[in-house]
């Protein structure tokens, strides 16, 4: 990842496991909350039904693909607002699920989305478990190596702490001392660590890096005081910040902003027809309506690209 505004009016399942939930202001979940899913359970959003297909989309599809009908889509639910459990316990949202169904749809298929730990996505990739990963994953060189992407959003690396009491951490240097709460198989685990070796060998206390399986965990740790800095993709960090009744801010300032990817096996064929579903997506307001539905228009992009990794 980096894995990435805040979510207007989005359930707040995803937060239930931070322990913020009873403190979060309204929402379509304010009476009724219930504990987010873990990642990796069997969850799924069900198949959504093939509409507005786009002709020219439909025939770059693989046979295969096109054959099967059913564009099977993970997404480590965990990360609200690009992906969390709904308030239905089981269902997939945000806005990676609502693209992942609008994709399908130009492909002329069914969407499928599937809930799965972040690591543990690429590997599904690799080995045609799933036919996308759609996870807030920041397309890298690194990454390229075993999948493929199409760029369709861009966002940065925000840091958090509690409003009370929290360190002042500006940038990545300031980490120096400090216990930090990252998502397994980020690009923010990379960070931290790599920082935690940068203080070390200035002479510097190093970084304590926690890395927990999901994001609600890692949330959990900052808020229950096990980790005094918490770092997650900007959009996401934000839109934790805004619905924790005033126990988080956000702090420094956001670094790192690159390209997010839809991934797929490397060589699968699919990178065309994705490639031109995000565009027809742009081209038909798709695209546009539904950052704004999620209120994180601010990463909107307007040229897509294959591989696009700037690092």
């Amino acid at each position: 990842m980096i894995r990435s505004t805040p979510r207007i009016g989005a359930t707040l399942a995803a937060l239930a496991a931070t322990g913020l939930l009873a403190a979060c202001g309204s929402s379509d979940k304010t009476t009724s909350a219930t504990t987010a899913a873990p990642s990796g359970a069997a969850t799924t959003s069900g198949a959504s039904g093939a509409t507005g297909a786009d002709p020219k989309v439909a025939a770059l599809v693989p046979a295969a693909l096109k054959s099967k009908g059913t564009l099977t889509v993970a997404s480590d639910a965990s990360y609200a607002p690009m992906e969390f459990i709904g308030a239905d316990g089981k269902t997939v949202e945000g806005w990676d699920a609502d693209m992942a169904k609008a994709l399908a749809g130009v492909m002329g298929l069914k969407a499928k989305v599937v809930n799965a730990t972040f690591d543990g996505i690429i590997p599904g990739l690799a080995s045609h478990k799933y036919d996308l990963g759609m996870s807030s994953f920041t397309d890298t060189k690194e990454r390229e190596k075993t999948v493929d992407f199409v760029t369709y959003f861009t966002a940065g690396t925000s840091f958090y702490v509690k409003a009370q009491g929290g360190p002042a951490i500006n940038g990545l240097a300031d980490l120096c001392g400090h216990k930090v709460a990252v998502e397994k198989g980020t690009t923010q685990q990379d960070d931290s660590t790599a920082q935690d070796k940068k203080c070390k060998a200035a002479g510097k206390k190093g970084v304590s890096v926690s890395v927990f399986p999901d994001q609600n965990s890692a949330n959990l740790a900052l808020s229950s005081g096990r980790a005094d800095v918490g770092m997650s993709d900007s959009p996401v960090a934000e839109y934790q910040v805004k619905k924790s009744n005033g126990q988080f801010k956000i702090v420094g300032q956001a670094y790192g902003t690159a390209p997010f990817g839809i991934a797929m096996p490397k060589g699968s064929g699919l990178d065309k027809a994705v490639l031109a579903g995000v565009k027809a997506l742009i081209a038909n307001g798709q695209y546009k309506s539904s950052l704004d539905k999620w209120g994180i228009g601010q990463g909107a992009i307007t040229n897509p690209t294959i591989n696009g990794a700037t690092s």
